[in-house]
C-alpha cells in the first residue's frame, strides 16, 4: 500500500510542476508573435489560435497509441517520455525564428508529450480497485492548481526577463517533473501487457492496434468517451467568448476584464473542490451512473448561462458548471479502469484522453464560427443540447458488474 502512495505523491508533484510550466506559456503566444514581427491583429489572432490548438490535436491522435505501447513497455517510461518531450520541444521554442517554426515545435510537442493519461495509468494500476475514481479525481487537482499558478509564473518571467525565457522555465519545470517520477515512482512489471515472445516494435504496435479495436467495441467505454467529448466540446466552444458575453451583461467597461477573470477563477475553484468528491461518488455508486448525472448537471448549467439576465447569475452558472464539469474526466477514467484489465489500462486511458484533447482542439476552432451564426446565448443553448443529446443517446449503455457497483477492475 505504501508503495502506491509514494508513486501517487511523486506523480501528483510531477504533474503539478509540469502543468504550472505548460500554463505559463500558453497565454503569451500573441506577445511572442509580435516579437517575431507580426503586426496585423487578425493575423496574430489566427496564428495564436492555430498554435494553441495544434498540440491538443496531435496529442489526441497519438494518445491511444502511446497508451497501448505503455501497456507493453511500461507506463512509467511513458510518463518520462512525455515530460522529457516537453522539455525538448517547448525549450526549443526559445530559438524559434518565425511562426512556422513555432508551429512545427507545437506539433512535435503534441505528438510526443501528453503526460496526463500515462500518469493516471501509472497510479491506477497500483491503487486499490475500489478507489479508482477518488485517485483519478485527486490526481487531476494537480492540473487545476497548475492552471491557477501557471499564468502568474509566466507573467513574472515575461516581465523580468522576456517572453522567450518562459520556454526555458517550462523546460526546467518539466525536467524536474521527469526527475521526480524517475526517482520516486515505481511500477510493477507484472501488470504490463504480455507480447508474443520475440516480437519487435512493429509487431507489438500491430497487436496494440488490435487491443484498441477490442476497446472500441466496448459499448460502455464508447459511451463514456462520447459523453466526455460532448461535455468538453460544449465547454471549450463557449470559453473563448466569455469576455464578449460579459460585455453584454456589464455596463461599466472598467469591470469587463476583472469580471471575466473572476468567471474563470470561480469555475477553477469550484472544480478544485468538486473533483475529488465526484471521484468518491463514482467509487460508491458506479462511475458510469455518476457520469450520466454529471452530464445532466452540466447541460443544466450551460442552459443557465444562456438564460442569465445579469452578471451575478452568470457567475452562479459558472460555479455550477465548474462543479458539474469537475466530474467529467475522473468519472470517464473511472469507467475505463472498470472496463479494462490492468494490462490494457493504458490504451483505455489513452482513448479517454484523446477524446478530451480532440474536443478541446475542435471546440476552440468552431466556437467563434458557430457564435456568428446563432449568437453567444444560442451557442450556450446549442452546447447544452449537445450534452443532453449525448446523454439521451447513451444513457442505456450497460456497464459491467464492476462498473455498476463502483468497483474498478484492477
Amino acid at each position: 500500500m505504501q508503495g502506491w502512495r509514494r508513486t501517487y505523491r511523486a506523480v501528483w508533484a510531477a504533474n503539478f510542476v509540469t502543468a504550472v510550466g505548460m500554463m505559463s506559456f500558453l497565454p503569451f503566444f500573441p506577445s511572442h508573435l509580435e516579437e517575431l514581427g507580426l503586426t496585423d491583429a487578425e493575423e496574430i489572432a489566427a496564428w495564436a489560435g492555430i498554435l494553441y490548438g495544434a498540440a491538443p490535436l496531435t496529442a489526441a491522435l497519438m494518445g491511444p497509441i502511446w497508451g497501448v505501447l505503455g501497456d507493453r513497455y511500461g507506463r512509467r517510461l511513458m510518463v518520462l517520455r512525455s515530460m522529457l518531450a516537453i522539455t525538448l520541444f517547448v525549450g526549443a521554442m526559445y530559438l524559434a525564428r518565425d511562426p512556422w517554426e513555432l508551429l512545427a515545435l507545437r506539433v512535435a510537442q503534441g505528438l510526443f508529450s501528453g503526460f496526463v493519461a500515462p500518469s493516471l495509468t501509472l497510479v491506477s494500476i497500483a491503487a486499490p480497485a475500489g478507489a479508482q475514481g477518488r485517485i483519478a479525481g485527486t490526481l487531476q487537482t494537480s492540473m487545476i492548481w497548475g492552471m491557477i499558478a501557471g499564468p502568474a509564473l509566466g507573467e513574472g518571467v515575461r516581465a523580468t526577463w522576456g517572453v522567450r525565457e518562459i520556454y526555458l522555465a517550462v523546460a526546467a519545470l518539466s525536467a524536474l517533473g521527469a526527475l521526480l517520477v524517475a526517482v520516486f515512482a515505481r511500477e510493477d512489471p507484472t501488470q504490463r501487457r504480455a507480447s508474443t515472445p520475440g516480437t519487435g516494435l512493429r509487431t507489438a504496435l500491430r497487436e496494440s492496434l488490435g487491443d484498441l479495436g477490442e476497446l472500441r467495441r466496448n459499448r460502455t467505454v464508447r459511451a463514456a468517451v462520447l459523453l466526455l467529448f460532448g461535455m468538453q466540446f460544449g465547454l471549450g466552444a463557449t470559453n473563448p467568448l466569455l469576455e464578449l458575453y460579459v460585455r453584454e451583461l456589464r455596463t461599466s467597461v472598467a469591470w469587463i476584464s476583472p469580471s471575466t477573470a473572476a468567471l474563470f477563477s470561480a469555475m477553477a475553484l469550484a472544480s478544485l473542490v468538486a473533483m475529488p468528491l465526484w471521484g468518491r461518488y463514482g467509487d460508491r455508486k458506479g462511475h458510469y451512473r455518476a457520469l450520466l448525472r454529471c452530464s445532466a448537471w452540466s447541460a443544466a448549467a450551460l442552459l443557465l448561462h444562456a438564460a442569465a439576465p445579469g452578471y451575478e447569475v452568470l457567475l452562479l452558472a459558472r460555479v455550477a458548471l465548474g462543479v458539474a464539469m469537475a466530474g467529467s474526466a475522473p468519472l470517464a477514467f473511472g469507467v475505463a479502469a472498470a472496463e479494462s484489465s490492468a494490462q490494457r489500462r493504458g490504451g483505455a486511458f489513452g482513448v479517454v484522453f484523446s477524446a478530451r484533447a480532440l474536443a478541446v482542439s475542435l471546440a476552440a476552432v468552431s466556437g467563434g464560427f458557430l457564435s456568428a451564426l446563432v449568437g453567444i446565448r444560442g451557442l450556450f443553448v446549442g452546447a447544452a443540447f449537445l450534452v443532453a443529446g449525448c446523454l439521451a443517446l447513451l444513457s442505456r449503455a450497460r456497464p459491467s458488474a464492476e462498473a455498476a457497483s463502483g468497483g474498478a477492475g484492477g
